[in-house]
């Protein structure tokens, strides 16, 4: 898949394409709908499957400190969105200028002049320009008259125990904050993953007998509850941000408030593992959260809660000991 920043960057070989456009956070179950759906369509016309996203978030722009929760890295938007058939990618800088052009200027100079759309693919509740002023039937319209057609997606929805719900990334977020990962994970088809580079800790959990891999991730990552959580720690490559290779592990969020630690961190126990990770570009995936953060009495009782964690993270993982096996 090709990828790209800014409109300037567009590749002079772009013939026809089919556009999808949307922030794409978390690519959950509801955006691989609608990307099969853009994907269906390049291939029956024959022409390739754009992708137009943006960033910063739009939020960010249009309401200066409302910036969400971001389920997704770009780099790992981008590898979501290629695994699902998607061959190009162009990333929009969403700039106060870029969020007052009006409905019709984002039609022509964006979809038509630089991603010669042949097909546009959005969901139903799509809107666009200036003050969101443009949506499903004015694109139509707007295809009508520069030659391209639009198709609208259905949102997708998913039954639970508390009635049907949309899936969203909004829905997500709160599954994340409430450290709700088995329900996060059913709208995203897959585990939440947070991204970020392995740096020096306290080295406590040396001290224990349980080592960890402390991840400092980016601004406005979208942290689970605290806690602690039966997960994976990913190794991903430097240059491309693509996963290498998966280690279960039992992952703490929180401030370690046995130890009265003030600052939030996230700590990866990688089972059966010995070697150094620091400096590592990773993906912490969380699975099942086990716990809520607690401040025991002493180390002792730490560390008998610690085995419990690592065992019960075999269990829900189906690990087995580095003994039985």
């Amino acid at each position: 898949m090709r990828r790209w920043r800014g409109l300037e960057a567009t590749p002079g070989d772009l013939g026809r394409t089919v556009v999808t456009v949307g922030m794409y956070d978390g690519v959950h179950r509801g955006h691989q709908q609608l990307i099969g759906t853009a994907v269906a369509r390049a291939r029956a016309l024959g022409r390739p499957c754009l992708l137009l996203t943006f960033d910063p978030h739009p939020s960010e722009v249009v309401r200066p400190g409302s910036h969400p929760a971001i389920l997704t890295s770009l780099d790992r938007k981008a590898e979501l969105v290629a695994g699902l058939g998607v061959d190009e990618m162009c990333v929009l800088p969403f700039t106060s200028e870029f969020m007052r052009l009006s409905p019709e200027t984002f039609t022509h100079t964006v979809l038509v002049e630089h991603l010669h759309a042949a097909s546009v693919v959005v969901g139903e509740n799509f809107t666009y320009g200036y003050r969101a002023a443009g949506n499903v039937t004015t694109l139509a319209a707007e295809g009508r008259r520069f030659g391209f057609s639009v198709e609208p997606v259905p949102l997708a929805g998913d039954s639970s125990a508390d009635g049907e719900i949309t899936i969203s990334s909004t829905y997500i977020r709160a599954c994340v904050a409430a450290g709700d990962m088995v329900s996060a994970a059913r709208a995203l088809g897959r585990p939440h993953r947070i991204e970020g580079v392995v740096v020096r800790g306290d080295r406590r959990g040396r001290e224990l007998g349980y080592p960890t891999a402390n991840v400092e991730s980016p601004p406005f990552t979208a942290i689970p509850a605290d806690g602690v959580y039966a997960g994976g720690l990913v190794i991903l490559d430097p240059r491309t941000g693509a996963s290498r290779s998966t280690s279960p592990a039992a992952i703490s969020v929180g401030t370690n408030p046995t130890f009265q630690g003030t600052r939030r961190t996230v700590e990866a126990h990688l089972l059966d593992f010995d070697g150094d990770l620091y400096g590592e570009h990773v993906g912490v995936e969380f699975v099942q959260r086990l716990r809520p953060m607690t401040a025991f009495s002493g180390v002792d009782e730490l560390v008998a809660q610690m085995d419990h964690d690592v065992a019960e993270t075999r269990k829900i993982l189906d690990v087995p000991s580095a003994s039985s096996s």
